[in-house]
């Protein structure tokens, strides 16, 4: 019997259907199988995990009620793991190995996970093809000439294979929801402070949430309910309580208000991905659902102070990795020859285009111009989501402009890589939590996907209604031609 998701899996486990080392054992060999093709993995923690589900399996009764008991799970590699080297993908953390768990890592463990690897992704999760990794891109499971988007493109394309039921990743700008929607799983960013960033290897941190990538909404709802919470060792967690998630999924879509800012659909956006959209806009109005025409007037504006913001927090972020305390060092006569060679050598193209950017807009003359003024508009796009949300309880967009787009494609083109977050970036702007769930397929059989963005702390109502969505129509069952 071939278990897919993370319910039948805890559900298989709890009942003793299946071992935790069985299902543990059937993993690593579907990623020994498939990996070599996608390189979704960096590192396979094989021994640790086979103990570790050995150890379940010996103290059933006390693991039995864990809400994630035996399940497989993969983490993007930027997320800390105690004695588990963590390099978010970049030459100068190559040898780095964390002597602590990021504090959703130690959550999922209690819940009875059981952690199979790192994932790869870009360079401190800075991209959006998992291209920028100093150890080589991943590859989209559904074509392997293709990126799996990023910067979670690791995560995403580990659980499209069915290489892992779930995987985190983290979302700065769209990096959990657009290698969702390109590789055909569910990915959910979490409101900002929902979740703890202790242990998430800092990009732009008023920006960064950690999220999770399932096959399914239910599990994506189940695994929030694990990692969610206020956290000590984060001042910037939320104190809201933490409820079951999975409760909110009744399948029923009726008298939902979802917003759809049509102008944004005017330019840009792939035929097939605004058919597909549009299709999945007429399954939730047949299922009660009112669709209603809203204005998001700063959203042109999102791009460029997304990457004025983010970049500026990435410089001052980066500039710890310098070879003097851990990470490589570069061996020079001099510190400032050392500090020059090191960076040089440790950080990749994409690492230093935004390094040199942020520098550039927290400079004397400068900051005032554009790093205030993006802040200022920052401000402004989150309102226009307030003003939407007094008409409508959802927002409703494409996650990306286009399917998954070849490897190589735009690597010389910063700006057309930039733009495949022009759904996804007003959500981290504003705080706000968003979903890409699966609905449907290019002609070519690329996935495409749906965003619903919420309001602050309203993951229920998000979750309900792709819930309801993904019930009516199924997209996750299919299965990539790597599998």
């Amino acid at each position: 019997m071939t278990l897919t998701t993370v319910r039948e899996i805890r559900d298989a486990v709890r009942s003793k259907q299946r071992s935790a080392a069985e299902i543990c054992r059937e993993t690593l060999t579907r990623i020994e199988a498939a990996d070599g093709a996608v390189h979704a993995f960096h590192t396979i923690t094989a021994d640790r995990a086979l103990a570790r589900a050995a150890e379940i399996d010996r103290h059933h009764d006390a693991w039995r009620e864990a809400p994630l008991v035996g399940v497989p799970v993969a983490l993007k590699d930027n997320i800390c793991t105690r004695g588990v080297r963590t390099t978010a993908a970049s030459k100068i953390l190559e040898t780095f190995v964390p002597p602590y768990d990021a504090t959703a890592v130690a959550r999922l463990e209690l819940a009875g996970a059981i952690v199979v690897g790192k994932t790869n992704l870009d360079e401190f999760a800075m991209g959006s093809s998992t291209e920028n990794s100093a150890f080589g891109p991943t590859r989209n499971p559904w074509a392997l000439d293709r990126t799996p988007g990023g910067s979670s493109g690791g995560s995403a394309a580990a659980v499209a294979a069915r290489m892992a039921p779930l995987a985190l990743g983290s979302d700065t700008g769209g990096s959990v929801r657009q290698p969702a929607a390109l590789s055909g799983v569910v990915g959910l960013k979490p409101t900002y402070g929902r979740v703890s960033r202790y242990g998430l290897i800092a990009f732009a941190s008023s920006l960064d949430q950690i999220g999770p990538l399932s096959l399914t909404v239910y599990d994506a709802a189940l695994a929030l309910r694990v990692i969610a919470g206020s956290d000590p060792a984060d001042a910037t967690t939320a104190p809201e309580a933490t409820i079951d998630w999975t409760a909110a999924l009744t399948g029923d879509a009726r008298g939902a208000r979802i917003g759809v800012p049509s102008r944004m659909l005017d330019a840009g956006v792939d035929a097939e991905v605004v058919r597909a959209f549009r299709a999945a806009l007429d399954v939730l109005s047949a299922q009660g659902a009112r669709i209603v025409d809203i204005e998001l007037p700063q959203a042109p504006h999102a791009i460029p102070v997304y990457y004025l913001v983010a970049t500026a927090e990435a410089s001052s972020n980066l500039a710890r990795y310098d070879g003097v305390r851990y990470g490589f060092r570069a061996r020079e006569d001099t510190l400032g020859a050392m500090y020059r060679r090191t960076r040089a050598r440790g950080f990749g193209a994409e690492v230093k285009r935004r390094i040199v950017l942020g520098t550039y807009v927290l400079s004397s003359g400068y900051y005032d111009a554009y790093y205030l003024k993006a802040q200022q508009v920052r401000t402004l796009i989150l309102r226009d989501y307030e003003t939407a949300f007094e008409r409508v309880d959802v927002v409703a967009m494409p996650t990306s402009p286009t399917p998954a787009f070849g490897l190589g494609e735009r690597l010389a083109d910063p700006l057309q890589m930039y733009l495949a977050d022009i759904f996804t970036v007003s959500a981290n702007l504003a705080g706000l939590p968003a979903l890409s769930v699966p609905c449907g397929f290019t002609a070519n059989q690329l996935p495409i996907g749906l965003q619903l963005t919420g309001r602050r702390f309203d993951e229920s109502t998000i979750l309900r209604i792709a819930d309801a969505y993904e019930r009516e129509t199924g997209w996750w069952k299919k299965e990539p031609p790597v599998i």
